[in-house]
């Protein structure tokens, strides 16, 4: 498709990376919020932010990271450890090598909109992202206003499948301060992040949910100490009724990463329901005799369409494992 890929991660305490020694810690908690190149700006306990650089040996630090850092001069520091990352959101960078874009992301707004045309397909690769990373996924319709009744009923019945499997589904505008509401009691709380095609109205929201966005960005150029005209790569905001938004162009208009089989398996919920149940142990859901889940369909248990993009996904799963692989 001529996208990179992203790669997201559910990590564990193992991931954590630290540098600290027995010697009398100085060090204090600080939360990244904005990434400058090498530099990125942490806001310590007292909400102060600070230019900081970080030790090679811990790797890109990225927007949500918990960190441990130290002053290393007037409102600048160094980060010294890096805190384990519940979650992370990365793609390859032009080597081919992994490169983190936003940590600690705990719900996925997923954007879409009358115009461009909605695709299923493309919300299911986010939806397995999200289950993948173990965050919550909101599948937000924004410009609903431009929907007409029957148009908004028809709508409404293409994403009944996904309401079916649980997910969360709102229709939203920017112009109806209801609907607004309800959109900002979804991320209270959350640490989120936006995705979506181009188009849908990805940045508006984002200046909806955070209307000072331009002054924090000028704030946080000032902070990094490379003039207020910088231009920042990923932000993190502080939403009025709590939580947390980071807002990553590179973020915004990622495709699914390199998924193995078994992480569709898991990325599609509805197929978690019939492990163990197929003829064979090994069974990859895409055509073998005896598949629960080829029946599950057949019963109406499992929607069609939703087997065909899991199988869309596996092929090309398939086709990588033998590129990386050869026989």
């Amino acid at each position: 498709m001529g996208h990179r890929h992203s790669t997201p991660r559910r990590t564990t305490p193992d991931s954590q990376v630290t540098t600290r020694s027995s010697a009398p810690d100085i060090t204090q908690p600080g939360l990244v919020i904005a990434h400058f190149g090498r530099d990125v700006v942490v806001e310590d306990a007292s909400g102060q932010l600070h230019q900081c650089s970080a030790r090679k040996k811990l790797g890109r630090i990225v927007c949500g990271d918990r960190v441990r850092w130290q002053v290393s001069g007037p409102e600048q520091g160094v980060v010294t450890a890096l805190d384990a990352r519940t979650s992370l959101l990365a793609r390859p960078d032009p080597r081919g090598e992994e490169r983190p874009l936003a940590a600690n992301v705990d719900q996925l707004i997923i954007v879409c909109a009358p115009e461009p045309p909605l695709s299923e397909a493309l919300i299911d690769r986010y939806l397995v992202v999200a289950e993948l990373i173990g965050a919550r996924p909101l599948i937000l319709v924004n410009k609903a206003d431009l929907l007409a009744p029957a148009a908004r009923a028809r709508l409404e019945e293409r994403l009944a499948t996904f309401t079916r499997l649980g997910y969360p589904v709102l229709f939203t505008s920017t112009r109806d301060n209801a609907q607004v509401t309800a959109l900002m009691a979804h991320t209270n709380g959350h640490t989120s992040i936006l995705v979506g095609q181009s188009g849908v109205g990805k940045s508006s929201l984002v200046h909806l949910l955070v209307p000072d966005a331009e002054i924090r960005v000028g704030q946080l150029s000032v902070a990094s100490g490379l003039g207020k005209h910088t231009t920042t790569e990923t932000t993190l905001y502080h939403l009025a009724g709590g939580g947390d938004l980071i807002d990553s162009p590179g973020v915004r208009d990622f495709q699914l990463w390199q998924a193995t089989t078994e992480d569709l398996q898991r990325g599609f919920r509805e197929l978690c329901d019939y492990q163990g149940q197929c003829r064979f142990m090994d069974c990859r859901h895409n055509g073998e005799p005896g598949c629960a889940v080829a029946a599950a369909v057949e019963s109406g248990n499992i929607d069609s369409r939703r087997l065909g993009s899991y199988r869309t996904l596996l092929q090309q799963a398939l086709l990588r494992e033998r590129e990386r692989f050869p026989t």
